[in-house]
């Protein structure tokens, strides 16, 4: 299915590519020819992130803060003088920390949301002005959160992540004209590093309330991501697909 010249001579910049879900995503992304920018506003992590990748192919360093717009802008530049244009967007970072509704202060909320739906769209835009739009081409793959029965313990990140799912169709409409394409995919409960931040008590017997009794795995998001930026989904845009096993449809997020 996925031919190893597939994305020779793409541009592709993937946001918190550094570690979890987004290195395995950039992982993916050289194994099959691609020149991959990896982004992050922790440069250490970057870094050692790049020696670790350069093995597999052309992977570049990018060290920006989502939240700014002028870092935004800055990477954009950057991007252009380094390979004059850009074909893909995987837009993955973001960050949140389990809570109960009643327990997160103003500031916890203001800064997730800042984070995973202000950010995702300063990144967005800067890119779709700075590349897609003037070429007349570009496609943008949204990483988001298993969203569709709501996100209980996390309302931060699930009113956040619903904005990027709305912000996700609204663009797929707008900018087809442009002949960009714009889709999602939302984890469930995927065995990475983002869970080493979680209290062990909210972990603990989690893979209960998932119906294959299992976590899923960092290739298991990778590989739709690349299917939703390839020729082979030419004609889907606007959508979310939910990589989590039927977790959506039947169990708990986590113990509640």
């Amino acid at each position: 299915m996925f031919q190893s010249d597939l994305f020779k001579d793409k541009i592709v910049l993937v946001t918190g590519g550094g570690s979890g879900i987004g290195y395995t995503i950039a992982e993916k992304y050289l194994a099959l020819g691609a020149t991959v920018y990896i982004a992050s506003r922790n440069a250490e992590k970057i870094e050692k992130a790049v020696a670790e990748l350069s093995a597999i192919g052309d992977v570049r360093s990018a060290i920006a803060d989502i939240r700014e717009p002028e870092q935004i802008q800055a990477l954009a530049d950057h991007i252009k003088a380094d390979a004059g244009r850009l074909d893909i967007l995987v837009n993955n970072a973001g960050g949140q920390f389990p809570s109960a509704a009643e327990n997160i202060s103003f500031n916890g909320f203001r800064a997730v949301v800042n984070n995973n739906l202000i950010g995702t769209f300063y990144v967005t835009q800067v890119m779709a002005k700075t590349f897609f739009i003037p070429q007349k081409e570009g496609n943008i793959v949204n990483i988001i959160a298993n969203i569709f029965r709501g996100f209980p313990g996390m309302a931060h990140t699930g009113a956040a992540r619903a904005g990027v799912d709305n912000l996700t169709k609204s663009l797929a409409v707008e900018w087809v004209r442009y002949n960009i394409r714009v889709n999602a995919i939302a984890p469930g409960i995927i065995r990475s590093s983002g869970l080493d931040t979680y209290p062990p008590a909210i972990v603990k017997d989690i893979e209960s309330g998932i119906p294959n009794k299992r976590m899923g795995t960092t290739e298991e998001v990778a590989w739709p991501v690349l299917f939703l930026s390839s020729p082979m989904s030419s004609y889907i845009s606007g959508e979310t697909l939910y990589v989590d096993a039927g977790n959506r449809l039947w169990g708990d997020q986590w113990k509640m």
